[in-house]
């Protein structure tokens, strides 16, 4: 991983200035904190680096609060984040879903919102995610927890990789909108997703001409799908629960409530970009080893 952010580093373009302490150093000591679910002011006493990273010099508190902030800092996470997850693979088959981020209840984090979670109601942030079969997570937002999933995935459309011919991207009810379809099917792949409000409205009821043409063929198919062979597409639908180990996988890496010390719509987006780089480190150290024991 250090070698990954060592590369990002060097992308940059050189300062004006150079400074004492590299972006590489800043961005690494970050991520080791990250790793330790340690605050910032952890990450600059010497005490707690050993000999698998031990920098020779170290920043204040107040240096390495401020540069870690610096658009040079963010640029290069972004860059370690898409090497590690192998953001311009597109996957056959992938996944929209939402994860909630908590904070204590009786927070006073201005950011945070109250939302839906599983069991009932709580109060933090939301994270938006592409994931992909092989347990990758490519792209990802961070919202509030209040804020509807649909919307935010069709603004990652764009972003996508193009998808391979006849890719599924498999998501749950909250997904099924007719922009969302269209957006994927602009990229090469279609929706599969339950229909909302289908006990009300079975798939087989009428609907007017002008509702259908203005849904677009890729909605059009999923209604035609869900009326001909609703076994298949629920049978297709089961693949959904990969991201949801995906999930629990990046949960057991650290990402499950948000320590106290993470606040704000930007540090929490910054602690969550780190914690799904050190998961992609990991599952790519994973690979290494299955590849050498082959």
């Amino acid at each position: 991983m250090l070698s990954a952010v060592k590369r990002a580093a060097r992308r940059l373009p050189k300062p004006k200035r150079r400074p004492k302490f590299p972006d590489w150093l800043v961005v690494a000591m970050y991520l080791w904190s990250v790793w330790h679910d340690r605050c910032l002011s952890w990450a600059c006493d010497r005490s707690h680096y050993g000999a698998l990273f031990r920098p020779r010099k170290l920043p204040s508190i107040s240096q390495f609060t401020r540069r870690i902030k610096t658009a040079r800092c963010r640029q290069i996470l972004q860059w370690v984040h898409e090497d590690l997850s192998e953001a311009h693979l597109a996957s056959p088959l992938s996944y929209f879903d939402g994860k909630p981020l908590p904070v204590s209840p009786v927070s006073k984090d201005r950011d945070a919102q109250r939302g839906r979670v599983s069991g009932g109601w709580g109060k933090g942030y939301k994270l938006h995610a592409w994931g992909t079969e092989d347990g990758r997570v490519p792209l990802f937002c961070v919202t509030g927890l209040a804020v509807g999933e649909c919307p935010v995935a069709g603004a990652l459309c764009p972003l996508l990789p193009p998808l391979p011919p006849d890719a599924l991207v498999l998501t749950d009810a909250n997904y099924d909108d007719r922009g969302l379809h269209k957006r994927v099917n602009a990229r090469g792949g279609a929706v599969v997703s339950p229909l909302k409000k289908q006990k009300q409205y079975p798939p087989e009821a009428g609907r007017h001409p002008v509702t259908l043409r203005q849904m677009g063929p890729g909605r059009r198919a999923l209604l035609a799908a869900w009326a001909k062979t609703p076994g298949l597409v629920r049978h297709v639908l089961k693949g959904r629960l990969r991201i949801e180990n995906t999930f629990s996988r990046v949960t057991f890496a650290g990402l499950g409530h948000l320590p106290p010390f993470v606040r704000g719509i930007g540090r929490v987006t910054r602690w969550t970009g780190a914690k799904l780089i050190l998961y992609h480190a990991l599952l790519r150290v994973r690979r290494d080893e299955s590849q050498r024991a082959a």
